[in-house]
């Protein structure tokens, strides 16, 4: 049996004037076991919320959503209603997966040169905070989209705890501080950005009470009135009057450029329904986000590749030598062949294919490395070891997305991946909302990656940008077992399938998949890879046999849940990653 080596990464309290220190904040646990429903995410008054809705009967939909709101409170800057995001949902009667594509899209008036003035693409940073990165927003339909087919709750009723948290305020913490003082230059060009998130010219203390009245006020709005108020009333003019006039401090030197959203935009915004990616590993079915999102077909390509891989017959080094190169393998047929499926056709079928798995595994030799960018294979006519035109390597995404994952007593499981892309978006806070708008069109390619080859994800009218997130949820003859998933950008797919592959090949205790130390091969040159990972016996054999690595603090923070024998719901988070997560369960064991 193959060994994936388990271990994790290793503020002062100091109060603003005029604010009032408050009692401890809610503990973080990494781990939850007990009955009656689970829910993990980053943060532990989200994690409080989505528990205390299960306990008055809601089912994990709402407790879903109800966590997702309170996200948007207490972790503005990886996710919120200016953004968006992909809702997988295992519905326990029907024994089905269906998921909910609320990813943003961009303005009708979008071409493949939103990005380009005079025929260059304009600077990354420049493009991030601006009005022209921002897509319709897709966070509150997808709300309305998962309560209406499948929750118990309101909308009114669901978001009404996330209110009270806004309105009364949570205890900041050494990560919330941290991503406002890394954004604060920025942030400070925004008068609306800046006199939420910098009062008194500086990022609220750890220990002090945080209050954001203006996002109360919205969500109340948004319960009283429905989705509506966002896609078609006052908010909406609101998010366009910003987009197409940014708020920006007319003493700042910052070139803030305009976006063309419009209210038409808004209005014909929907979040529909896909068919879920799937396939099959060492017997269980996993499911995931088809595309736009290239999670699940990128992890289930990569699972397609390893289930060959005979796991007990291969020392740990040989069996993450196979890890990374089907991670290297599995992009590289991401980058060619994966966009928006309501604009370009998406082979989706064909990459899931086992044949297809195939023919790209047989490419991994176990002595050694193959050489990126790797050529894509062709899904449609996989021949054994072929590659078709030119590599395509991976284009950066933002990291700083967020993950949750719900179950109830049931059976109901929720893996939800939200973000608005940037951490902190676009920098630029609605004003008189309280939240911040996404940055998402810059996960568009802004010119063809390789000139010269069909780029699938080149901006377009009203086209959704492909995205990483991978909510995966894991059936065993048919009941829902485990559900997982990540914010990191293009980094969510790999952190996923090492979570699956810790889980599924080592019968690890999810907890201790997620602590385990992370690789991340996207098809580059080399292969980021945590401190602690390379602190390990097998990073050098692994450097033996060729991989080359770049050092990076941390990769992802999962969170997830899976069904014991005895039907006991364990919920998992990370240890230290961001500080820990927050795993509950509704009647923990004793």
């Amino acid at each position: 049996m193959i060994r994936l080596i388990v271990g994790a990464l290793v503020a002062s309290t100091v109060l603003l004037p005029g604010t009032a220190q408050a009692s401890q904040a809610p503990p973080r646990a990494p781990e939850a076991t007990g009955w009656g429903g689970a829910v993990s995410s980053i943060d532990p008054d989200a994690s409080q919320v989505g528990i205390d809705v299960l306990r008055r009967g809601g089912n994990a939909v709402d407790a879903a959503v109800a966590t997702a709101a309170a996200l948007g409170v207490t972790d503005p800057f990886s996710a919120g209603i200016g953004g968006g995001g992909f809702f997988a949902y295992y519905d326990a009667r029907s024994r089905r997966v269906s998921t909910v594509d609320g990813r943003e899209t961009a303005p009708a008036s979008a071409t493949d040169k939103l990005f380009v003035e005079n025929g260059v693409a304009i600077p990354f940073d420049q493009a991030v905070t601006s009005g022209l990165s921002v897509g319709v927003p897709g966070t509150p339909k997808t709300w309305q989209e998962a309560l209406k087919r499948w929750g118990t709750l309101s909308l009114r009723d669901a978001i009404s705890p996330a209110e009270r948290v806004a309105r009364d305020g949570f205890i900041v913490d050494g990560t919330f501080n941290t991503q406002i003082a890394g954004n604060a230059a920025r942030f400070a060009d925004f008068p609306s950005t800046r006199e939420l998130y910098l009062p008194q010219g500086a990022p609220p203390a750890v220990g002090t009470r945080f209050r954001n009245p203006d996002l109360a006020d919205t969500y109340r709005e948004l319960g009283r009135r429905g989705v509506d108020a966002f896609y078609r009333g006052a908010i909406a003019d609101d998010v366009v009057k910003t987009v197409r006039t940014p708020p920006v401090d007319p003493a700042s030197t910052r070139v803030v450029r305009p976006g063309d959203l419009t209210r038409s935009d808004l209005a014909r915004y929907t979040a529909p329904l896909r068919e879920p990616s799937r396939t099959s590993y060492r017997g269980l079915d996993v499911y995931g986000m088809a595309p736009p999102s290239s999670g699940g077909t990128t992890v289930g390509e990569a699972l397609n590749i390893l289930e060959g891989v005979d796991v007990g017959a291969l020392s740990s080094s040989q069996y993450l030598h196979r890890f990374i190169e089907a991670s290297r393998l599995s992009f590289a047929d991401r980058n060619r062949w994966v966009g928006d499926p309501s604009v370009i056709d998406v082979p989706t079928r064909e990459l899931l294919s086992q044949r297809f798995a195939d023919s790209r595994a047989c490419l991994i030799s176990p002595d050694k490395v193959l050489t990126s960018p790797v050529a894509p294979g062709d899904p449609r006519n996989p021949a054994a070891c072929a590659t078709v035109g030119a590599a395509s390597p991976t284009p950066y995404e933002g990291e700083h997305t967020t993950h949750l994952t719900t179950a109830d007593r049931w059976g109901n499981v929720v893996a939800y991946t939200l973000t608005i892309e940037q951490e902190g978006g676009s920098g630029i806070v609605v004003p008189g909302r309280g939240f911040l708008l996404n940055n998402e069109l810059t996960d568009f390619s802004f010119t063809p990656v390789t000139p010269g080859v069909p780029d699938p994800n080149l901006p377009g009218p009203g086209k959704r940008p492909r995205s990483s997130m991978a909510p995966t949820i894991v059936l065993d003859h048919g009941k829902a077992v485990l559900a997982v998933g990540s914010p990191g950008g293009a980094s969510i797919i790999t952190t996923v399938l090492q979570v699956l592959a810790g889980k599924i090949d080592r019968d690890l205790p999810l907890v201790k998949a997620i602590a385990a130390p992370r690789a991340s091969q996207r098809n580059g040159a080399t292969t980021q890879a945590e401190v602690a990972f390379l602190a390990t016996p097998e990073a050098g054999a692994l450097e033996a046999l060729g991989h080359r690595f770049t050092s990076t603090a941390e990769i992802g923070s999962a969170t997830g849940v899976e069904l014991l024998r005895d039907g006991r719901w364990r919920a998992a988070a990370e240890t230290t990653r961001r500080g820990g997560g927050a795993a509950r369960v509704v009647f923990p064991a004793r």
